[in-house]
């Protein structure tokens, strides 16, 4: 084996290491922020109903985000991608029932 293929399969080697560490950036962004924005959601949700405070806000979404990561810690990107859509087309979907819903 010659230097240059020796080259060759370290090239090789380092855009392998460089696309699977991407991806599981790319995956772990996304975890955090649906984590958040579920415990963002999950939290003004409890404050309006229980009136509590700032802090327990911040508790609300750092719990929703534990749980969420524990939930979703063998998904890869396809499965959070659709988890998303789901989380979006439901939020349109109670947002819809809001602006129809009769005033009372």
């Amino acid at each position: 084996m010659g230097i240059s293929d020796q080259m060759n399969n370290l090239a090789g080697q380092m855009k392998t290491g460089i696309q699977s560490t991407s991806l599981k950036m790319t995956c772990l962004v996304l975890r955090i922020i649906t984590g958040l924005l579920l415990g963002l959601t999950l939290g003004l949700i409890f404050q309006e109903l229980i009136h509590y405070g700032t802090f327990s806000l911040i508790f609300v979404m750092a719990m929703a985000l534990l749980v969420f990561f524990r939930v979703s810690k063998d998904w890869g990107l396809p499965q959070i991608l659709i988890f998303d859509l789901i989380c979006i087309l439901t939020a349109q979907l109670l947002r819809m029932y809001i602006l129809v819903a009769p005033g009372g």
